[in-house]
Order: C-alpha cells, then sequence, then structure tokens
C-alpha cells in the first residue's frame, strides 16, 4: 500500500557543512546507526566510539571440542583425574574424558581500595568451563581464562560430559580470625557482613564435583560453621580444598583442622595463601608451610600438577598435598 506521508527526503541535522559531511538525511542517519550496532543513534554524533564491555566475543577458537565432549554427558568415564594449581584459589579440573573446569580466577581489585595482590593478570587458560565461589576480586576475574562456559556462582546441579558439578549456596567468614582484621572495613562503610542480612558479596557457592570416581569439595572463602544440613547434602569428601594460611586470613588452624575432621576427606589441598610465584606481600597473606607441617601426614609437592586415580585415593586418609609456591603462569 502506497503511502503519501513517508518523507524521505534529505533532511540536514547540522547546519554546518565540510567536505566529510555535506548532509545527512534521517533515513541514512538511522541506517548508519543499526549498521553500527549502536543503542542510541545520537552517540555517533559524539567522538566516542562504540566498545562491548566484555572481551569474551574475541576469543580465539570455537566450542567444536565442547560438542564432541557433550556426546558423551552422562557416562562414566576410568582413569586420570588431572589438578592444576594457578595460585590463590584457582585450581583447574581435568576428567578422565578430557573436560576442564576451572575455579576462582584471581585478578587485583579494581578499585584499587585492596592494594596491589597479584604480580601479573591470571593466564588466559584455555578451559571448557570457569566458575566463581563469589564476587570477590581475588576469585572473580571469570573473564580471563578462555573458556566455552560461564557458571558464576552456580547453585544446583550441572551435567557435562563425565564431570558432575553441584552448587551448594551458604556464606563468606564473616569475622576475620587472624590477625589483620579485614571484616572490620566492611563495617566501615555501614554495611552487614554477617547473616541473615549480609551484604550479597559475603554469599558463597561452595562446588562438589565428581570425575573419575573422586569427588572433590571447592571450599572456596566459605564460613567454618555451616548449617547442618550443609553438612548432610555434601556427604563423602575425596580430594578437600580449604582456605588456611600463616596470617589465618579466611580459616584460622583449629577451623581448617575441624572441617578436616568433620568430612574426613582423603586429601586436602590448602589454597588462599603466600606464593611467591603469583602474589605480594600487600595481600597480608603467608604461606600455609606451619599448618601443613603440623598434620600427621603431608607431601610437599614439586610441581604445579597433580595425576590422580580413584583406586590410589581410597587408600588415602587426611593427606595434606601442597603445592607450595608452584603455580602455573600461562
Amino acid at each position: 500500500m502506497e503511502r503519501d506521508d513517508l518523507d524521505l527526503k534529505p533532511t540536514v541535522l547540522r547546519g554546518d557543512k565540510d567536505e566529510l559531511t555535506p548532509g545527512l538525511s534521517r533515513r541514512s542517519f538511522f541506517m548508519a546507526a543499526g549498521a553500527a550496532g549502536v543503542g542510541g543513534a545520537a552517540s555517533l554524533l559524539t567522538t566516542t566510539s562504540a566498545k562491548a564491555q566484555s572481551t569474551d566475543w574475541t576469543q580465539p577458537g570455537n566450542n567444536n571440542g565442547v560438542i564432541e565432549l557433550q556426546k558423551t554427558t552422562g557416562q562414566s568415564v576410568d582413569g586420570t583425574v588431572g589438578i592444576d594449581y594457578y595460585g590463590h584459589c584457582a585450581i583447574k579440573i581435568t576428567s578422565p574424558g578430557g573436560a576442564t573446569v576451572l575455579f576462582d580466577p584471581w585478578r587485583d581489585d579494581p578499585s584499587g581500595a585492596w592494594g596491589l595482590w597479584f604480580k601479573n593478570e591470571f593466564p588466559e587458560t584455555p578451559v571448557d568451563i570457569c566458575m566463581s565461589t563469589h564476587t570477590h576480586f581475588d576469585h572473580d576475574a571469570i573473564h580471563r581464562p578462555v573458556s566455552t562456559m560461564v557458571l558464576d556462582r552456580m547453585v544446583g546441579n550441572f551435567e557435562f560430559a563425565d564431570i558432575k558439578i553441584t552448587g551448594f549456596a551458604d556464606k563468606h567468614v564473616c569475622r576475620a580470625p587472624g590477625w589483620y582484621d579485614w571484616t572490620n572495613a566492611l563495617g566501615e562503610f555501614g554495611v552487614q557482613a554477617c547473616p541473615p542480612d549480609n551484604v550479597s558479596h559475603m554469599d558463597m557457592v561452595v562446588y562438589l564435583i565428581e570425575t573419575g570416581g573422586i569427588r572433590t569439595l571447592i571450599w572456596g572463602d566459605n564460613r567454618h560453621d555451616p548449617p547442618q544440613e550443609f553438612w548432610d547434602a555434601i556427604g563423602q569428601v575425596d580430594v578437600l580444598t580449604l582456605p588456611v594460611d600463616g596470617s589465618q586470613h579466611i580459616l584460622d588452624y583449629k577451623q581448617g583442622n575441624d572441617i578436616v575432621e568433620q568430612l574426613k576427606p582423603k586429601i586436602i589441598i590448602p589454597t588462599h595463601y603466600l606464593s611467591e610465584t603469583t602474589s605480594y606481600t600487600l595481600t597480608t597473606l603467608q604461606n600455609a608451610d606451619e599448618w601443613v607441617k603440623s598434620q600427621k601426614s603431608y607431601k610437599m609437592l614439586d610441581s604445579a600438577s597433580l595425576s590422580l586415580e580413584s583406586g590410589d585415593v581410597a587408600g588415602m586418609d587426611r593427606e595434606f598435598l601442597y603445592f607450595g609456591h608452584n603455580a602455573h603462569t600461562a
């Protein structure tokens, strides 16, 4: 149907002209805006270029590997479970079938309020899945790994390839047990750190990963005394990561030992400590040597990688495996 009121005649938006902008019609203006992907057409008149907040779309590679792995979802695969340490609380698990999941990549606090913690940016590590336990800067650099999937603070069940992940919602430690009373900072800003009225960034998710016959619990910065239903839901744990260091920044030695006694894991991996490879003393953290060496059985690992077989793990009892200053940087 022909319309008489459809006016596509050039309408000059700016009276001044030069050799580059001799005039701009209403139609060509909005066509240009659409082609440029600009939300507000008026932004074309400014000198600020449009930018995407996320850089994930620039990542190399594609999801061909994930497409192949998803064909095996729900199938149990026997073999070696790999654990790679990237410093602080960042751990990558590789399933026997080759699926990879990385937990808690770190970064420096973007506000600058907490100082310089890390010596470099987190490496752009290729993984299938990237996950974060909570929104603090030393756990939430989910933009850095080259990951096909990001499951940020996931609660509930997720299955992919030969991996099953369960997220349990709980709460962050809200009273610093060590010498550095970092939880006072929240009070200075007039916010509540402790439940039930805590601010949202003091919420936590603890992850249980099941693959290769091994159940690994990523503790994150969770409180040491969650309610009984939390313990009941978790069940058996083979490998447990715990944030205990010499400064007792997140958990003190007794709290860490109590959690070990409660869960009775086969293996304990210390996290959230000062690493000469990845972090500065400005973290106020210390190494975990003292806590590890106070245990009945421990091993000082000589690399940043660990390979576990379910049969071997079944014969262990509260064995501490300590990465020390070994950490992947690429």
